[in-house]
């Protein structure tokens, strides 16, 4: 993996963090512009070496809005960032706050402004199925005007993939790796996909040993019907991997149904159980090992107030809310019991009582 950004961890951030750099300075879109701002919420050094050109162009591009030019020669077309934009600037660029992280006995909870202003997408929607044929007219990431927000592509692990700065991160160096985008290759996982997975982790895990990958399936929360993993690099590990849950071999029940996997083969096979049973999930994927969590659909639990939703990330032991109010306030008892509601064993006893 020489002269990839692959290399070690010090060449992989060199990389995101100065690709970001020259997105913002060589580029006037919207988009882009939201991109940065909302990475520069994760890295301090980041924040500080581009809060001048941050606040300049935020200032340029509000008084544009204001007078009504939706379409200046600095924006795209994508009404979604125009949206974005708007509620940044009921914000104000002082409002605008940086990521923070509060530690909960195993749990991680961040409060994350600018993330709770993105477009929901098909992640609002209510499930009932965990696979939905490709469409090419629904936005997907081989849209063109994304070219530019792609960090790297080439052949990895035996296989093209484009890997695309995550436009709301909630994890630091947050991106997406889409194999062959253009293949237009829905949610949902195929053997071979499944298998690709496992090399990917094994083969940037050489130099980088604190990747890893989410995954959402259909009805799980994937807002994008279009094949693709969330690549993320933590020094500290999520809590799912924390050595006290009975699927890790310590004594105690994670909050939901948790099952690790340390063989390629018996993770697929358990998967293929649940794509049989129509049962979406979330994956996290570590180097030789996998975590799968069935799940309700999406629109079929009870919601938190606090929280926008669960994917991989909640489901991994990560919690996010846009409240500050709430990110003093939460417990850990608060987090667990959120978690549950969408164990698929809670909805079965919720039957019986009906």
């Amino acid at each position: 993996m020489k002269n990839t950004p692959f290399s070690s961890f010090e060449a992989f951030h060199a990389a995101f963090n100065g690709g970001l750099s020259e997105l913002l300075s060589g580029c006037h879109e919207l988009g882009v512009y939201i991109l940065v701002i909302a990475h520069a919420g994760f890295d301090s050094v980041l924040r500080k070496s581009l809060s001048r050109p941050l606040a300049k162009r935020f200032k340029r591009i509000s008084a544009e809005l204001r007078k009504g030019n939706d379409q200046g020669s600095f924006l795209d077309d994508a009404e979604d960032d125009l949206q974005v934009f708007r509620r940044m600037m009921d914000l104000d660029f002082e409002g605008l706050q940086p990521a923070q992280f509060r530690s909960i006995g195993p749990w991680e909870l961040q409060f994350n402004q600018i993330r709770s202003l993105r477009p929901t997408r098909m992640a609002g929607e209510v499930a009932d199925e965990i696979k939905v044929p490709f469409d090419h007219t629904a936005f997907n990431f081989s849209a063109p005007f994304l070219r530019r927000e792609i960090f790297w592509q080439g052949r990895v692990a035996g296989r093209k993939a484009s890997i695309f700065f995550n436009k709301f991160p909630f994890v630091p160096m947050h991106s997406i790796l889409v194999p062959e985008p253009h293949c237009g290759h829905p949610q949902y996982l195929r053997r071979g996909d499944h298998d690709y997975l496992w090399r990917l982790g094994e083969t940037l895990s050489e130099n980088l040993p604190g990747i890893g990958f989410g995954y959402n399936s259909y009805g799980a929360l994937a807002s994008i019907n279009h094949l693709h993993f969330q690549l993320f690099y933590r020094e500290k590990p999520l809590a799912v991997s924390d050595s006290r849950w009975r699927h890790n071999g310590g004594e105690y029940d994670y909050p939901i149904a948790c099952s690790r996997f340390d063989s390629e083969i018996d993770s697929w096979y358990f998967i293929n159980e649940l794509h049989r049973m129509k049962c979406s999930y979330n994956l996290i994927h570590l180097p030789g090992r996998s975590y799968c969590i069935p799940r309700l659909k999406q629109g079929t639990y009870p919601s938190s107030d606090w929280s926008e939703g669960f994917a991989w990330y909640e489901m991994a032991g990560g919690f996010i809310t846009s409240c500050p109010e709430n990110f003093e306030l939460i417990s850990s008892r608060d987090l667990e019991l959120a978690m549950s509601r969408l164990s698929l064993a809670h909805s079965g006893s919720q039957r019986e009582q009906g």
